[in-house]
């Protein structure tokens, strides 16, 4: 690698770093072609697969030069920083290169928008197409999709890649034009809807034509910087929800502003990033997702905001103790699925384990259920009756004496190490 190539990979790997959606799950790509790699099941950065594998990918911008000057980004026009652009056939011999050497097991590509659009997206869809037809790469592509692109671009790109995404930036219309004047959420749907369409109509191709190719296997993500604008937790997950509804994504990203300006619109400097916030936002997503949640139970007029010392799970349970305790031997599975302490995994178990027999409490623990939480919300064969009359609050205050209480003995037992 030359010295003018791993100067421009420093300084575009590190402005890649701020864009989270890059999740390398849901590919089926397979290698039938004696090509070079396999994307299928799998995907220099850390990401996760829907399994929970970590995988490896190049993540790198093709150039961080761009046309806007989103108050947000580090790589905005007005800004004081290193430029540097790849050109296609140095992202391809990279890309090729570190997949050679087991570095990576994919290729995360972003772009800062120079000249336009078009022009920025038209060298994406090169470097796409040059590995798939002339290396014969086969192994994962994640592509961000440029805003404004025109659809016959995004479109043949969707051709050669698993898995698109476009960023919608701000949880709302009126915070990005607050950051970014020039930017409009119309410029990400549009891109979602062509994209979300051709997926459809490619699977019912399939189905009567077998040799018709892939189209975005891995399906769409898109991500929202969240505590740059003062949008409510609520107004992020209804958007999160809208966006889930209209475009099946596979995922939304929640990234917490990282102070990078002193802008008088965004945040002070020095403040950290709302990393508890993001975390309760994932886990919000995850119920939605998951556990048969509506957005509207665990946001809404009379709660815009998440709890930030418990779960959106426990919250919404302590705001709903009409609906407990439930009998965990006749529940049925979309109930037990909310009581705190009890996952997907859990209740599932729970059901199966039920038809031989009432379950006991030493049985719940086998199976996985953090009893400790979930005393307050279940009853079964042997549970004591103490715990019916408490208060929300009351459960409140002994969850989290006894979480403090457990982080205490595991910090006490990793002092006794040394």
């Amino acid at each position: 690698m030359s010295e003018r190539i791993r100067e421009k990979l420093s300084i575009l790997a590190d402005a890649a770093k701020y864009d989270v959606s890059c999740s390398s799950s849901g590919s089926k790509r397979k290698n039938d072609n004696k090509g070079l790699g396999n994307g299928h099941s799998s995907g220099i950065c850390h990401t996760y697969t829907e399994d929970g594998r970590c995988v490896s990918l190049l993540k790198i911008l093709l150039t961080n030069h761009c046309i806007f000057d989103c108050a947000y980004c580090v790589s905005r026009k007005s800004n004081d920083i290193e430029r540097a652009a790849f050109t296609v056939d140095e992202v391809v011999q990279l890309t090729m290169n570190f997949y050679r050497r087991n570095y990576i097991e994919g290729l995360f590509l972003s772009s800062g928008i120079f000249k336009n659009a078009d022009f920025t997206m038209e060298r994406l869809l090169k470097v796409v197409k040059k590995l798939r037809l002339e290396e014969r790469y086969n192994g994962y592509i994640h592509l961000k999709t440029i805003p404004g692109a025109s659809e016959e671009l995004v479109r043949e790109a969707g051709m050669y890649v698993d898995r698109m995404s476009i960023n919608l930036e701000m949880p709302t219309e009126t915070g990005l034009k607050l950051l970014a004047p020039d930017k409009s959420h119309k410029d990400v749907i549009k891109p979602l809807g062509d994209v979300q369409r051709q997926i459809i109509q490619f699977k019912e191709e399939k189905k009567v034509i077998k040799s018709v190719p892939q189209f975005v296997p891995a399906g769409q993500s898109t991500q929202m910087v969240i505590g740059a604008t003062p949008e409510t937790d609520k107004d992020i997950m209804h958007t999160a929800a809208e966006f889930y509804k209209n475009f099946s994504l596979r995922r939304v990203y929640y990234s917490g502003y990282i102070p990078i300006s002193t802008d008088n619109r965004l945040p002070l400097l020095g403040t950290q990033p709302p990393l508890i916030r993001e975390n309760r936002l994932y886990q919000t997503d995850w119920l939605m997702r998951f556990y048969g949640f509506h957005v509207n139970e665990l946001l809404n007029d009379a709660n815009p905001h998440l709890d930030v010392d418990i779960d959106p799970k426990l919250s919404w349970a302590l705001r709903n103790l009409q609906f407990f305790p439930l009998d965990i031997n006749i529940a049925s599975y979309q109930m037990i699925l909310r009581i705190p302490g009890i996952g997907v995994s859990s209740a599932r178990k729970i059901v199966q384990a039920r038809k031989f027999g009432r379950l006991r409490i030493d049985q719940l623990k086998k199976i996985g259920v953090a009893y400790n939480r979930a005393k307050y919300f279940i009853t079964c064969t042997d549970s004591p009756p103490m715990f019916r009359d408490y208060q929300a609050t009351q459960i409140k205050s002994f969850i989290l004496a006894e979480s403090q209480s457990k982080y205490l003995k595991n910090d006490i037992q990793q002092l006794n190490l040394f």
